[in-house]
């Protein structure tokens, strides 16, 4: 099935799943600085792939036919985006029987020389947006139910102590939170940008990601009360979370 982001061009899917406040971040060009290429797209999503743990160092990535039916781009486009990061260093490419494309297995060590500050800083600053965006406008409408899977994954970020599990499930966490107030649609939008995070942004340590999980609760506890004020107060104290220190 054609991923319905890249079916219709970038977050620009029709319908009455995407609420009106938000529906700005389907054009591609407010992306911080603009729109992703086709091959940005493959990057940010291999990436996506490694933090989620879909793929892990060392594994093949699936046939450049298969991403590219996936993402609604051109074969040739990812074939092209896969040589890239082949040249990069973040893929091995193999030849014969049992060849592919492979995750590099010094992918973080490589990935961690493409870690950008300022274009982190902008990432960061439109995730921020856009997830005030979606509180504000979801706060009172979500029904019963849709949080449960979410306060799962606050519940067990608490009880995990591996830091490629507890990125994992932050990750997870703010994909799901963009599906629950925002639809699929925005769900592959964020997909995107957290995609693009991954490669710019050093990895959180446990200690912070335990910090921004106590946001993700209060934030929870906030949208089942239908407080909007509150919740994205929440929202705002994830992104300047630190270790030693509660949300406020």
């Amino acid at each position: 099935m054609v991923n319905a982001a890249g079916k219709f061009g970038p977050y620009s899917q029709p319908g009455p799943a995407q609420p009106a406040p938000v529906a700005a971040v389907r054009d591609a060009h407010l992306l911080p600085g603009r729109g992703q290429t086709g091959s940005e797209l493959v990057r940010s999503r291999v990436a996506l792939r490694v933090r989620l743990k879909s793929v892990s160092p060392g594994d093949r990535l699936p046939d450049a036919g298969v991403l590219a039916e996936e993402l609604g781009i051109s074969e040739i486009t990812v074939r092209r985006a896969l040589e890239g990061m082949c040249q990069d260093g973040l893929l091995d490419r193999r030849r014969g029987r049992a060849g592919g494309t492979f995750v590099a297995p010094d992918w973080d060590a490589v990935v961690a020389l493409m870690h950008d500050t300022d274009t982190a800083a902008a990432l960061d600053a439109f995730h921020l947006l856009l997830e005030c965006g979606l509180v504000a406008h979801g706060t009172g409408e979500v029904p019963d139910g849709r949080l449960d899977g979410l306060r799962a994954l606050v519940d067990e970020m608490d009880l995990s102590d591996d830091p490629a599990r507890l990125r994992e499930l932050e990750t997870r966490f703010h994909l799901d939170l963009a599906e629950a107030l925002g639809g699929a649609g925005i769900r592959e939008f964020a997909a995107d940008l957290l995609g693009r995070q991954c490669l710019v942004l050093p990895a959180p340590e446990p200690a912070l990601v335990r910090a921004r999980n106590r946001c993700h609760a209060d934030l929870l506890t906030e949208l089942r009360r239908g407080a909007m004020d509150p919740a994205v107060r929440a929202v705002k104290a994830h992104q300047h979370a630190r270790p030693d220190a509660s949300p406020t």
